[in-house]
């Protein structure tokens, strides 16, 4: 009786560590430029009037949306007719006297050299004239685009000359991104390339978008290739002279690869730990106990430390170079609780 309360029981088996697992599958990967690009408007027009008056009615104001053709100011050109019709007197004294000297020259009382004074005199009042009477036409002055008034620097009342810009009209519905690129990368840099805006508080992306075209040189102060994309803006959200982050694509492509939550570090040295039945485990022990392990139920699964190579990092999952093939399953979670050769029971 002694003897057999003595004897101790075979110590009891761990059960396998619920784990959460995924596969290691094919998922789309790039290399990115994030570089910084200028946008600007497909269409800007600086406005001018293009004869001098006071301003009688000024009819838009910054920000208003306008059509092409529409008035946007008409100018008070009182002092414009009045010059006109004392143009058309001198116009018509000046033919006068010529028509007159030019009877006496030809009965011998008049020069040559006055004759052709006064002709010269009549021809340069015609031409003012017809200068002036031109300006009369420019009463109106109309938008020659569609788009958005800009800043407007007169107001009625004001009187302006001619030729002084006075606002401009922005066409914001289609811009065109200046996108700045380090010449290291001209090698790689090709016309169709994705190119995104990034939106500067969230990081996500604003507008996409493709290269249509690349300068040949390189600017010798940044030493960047200036690379051109056009983006269509229908509600407005991006404005002529942004600067805003840009991601230019070089390439993309499929690669292997396992979730950010597989993977552990250890000394620089990436592992993840795939899930793997006896007979795996049996091809790289490692330091498990098999002696152990071989006492298990058949079927059972098993963590397995496998080191692999990884790229970067991308939208939380890491591209697989070397270490594991497709259709392998990792384990991502209670990694801190696994070792090598581990019982598991994955979901």
């Amino acid at each position: 009786m002694l003897l057999a309360g003595c004897q101790s029981s075979p110590p009891v088996a761990r059960p396998p560590l619920p784990v959460q697992t995924e596969p290691a599958v094919l998922a789309p990967f790039t290399d990115n430029i994030d570089t910084v690009s200028t946008l600007e408007a497909l269409e800007e027009v600086r406005l001018a009037a293009q004869a001098g008056g006071r301003i009688e009615r000024l009819l838009v104001r910054q920000g208003d949306q306008v059509r092409a053709g529409q008035i946007l100011l008409v100018l008070d050109q009182v002092q414009a007719r009045a010059d006109v019709a004392r143009l058309v007197s001198e116009t018509e004294t000046k033919r006068d006297t010529y028509l007159r000297f030019d009877y006496l020259f030809r009965q011998g009382g008049a020069s040559a050299l006055q004759v052709d004074e006064l002709r010269q005199a009549y021809v340069s009042s015609r031409q003012n004239l017809i200068a002036r009477q031109a300006d009369l036409a420019f009463r109106d002055l109309k938008a020659p685009i569609p788009g958005i008034v800009g800043d407007v620097q007169v107001k009625q009342g004001d009187v302006i000359a001619a030729g002084s810009p006075f606002t401009t009209i922005i066409r914001n519905d289609r811009l065109m991104a200046r996108v700045d690129v380090p010449a290291v990368f001209s090698g790689r840099l090709r016309v169709g390339q994705a190119v995104i805006l990034m939106d500067p508080a969230t990081n996500r992306p604003m507008a996409r978008s493709v290269v249509r075209s690349i300068d040949p040189g390189v600017v010798a102060g940044t030493q960047s290739l200036l690379a051109k994309a056009e983006f269509p803006n229908p509600a407005g959200l991006l404005r002529n002279g942004l600067r805003t982050r840009t991601r230019l694509v070089l390439d993309s492509r499929q690669e292997l690869s396992v979730p950010f939550a597989a993977v552990t570090q250890i000394s620089g040295q990436s592992f993840v730990y795939a899930v793997g039945s006896l007979a795996d485990l049996e091809r790289r022990p490692g330091r498990a106990d098999l002696g152990a392990a071989r006492k298990l139920p058949a079927g059972t699964s098993f963590a397995l430390q496998t080191p692999v190579q990884l790229g970067p990092l991308q939208n939380n999952r890491y591209p697989v170079r070397q270490g594991l093939e497709p259709g392998a399953r990792v384990i991502t979670s209670n990694l801190i609780n696994l070792r090598n050769g581990a019982p598991v029971k994955g979901n």
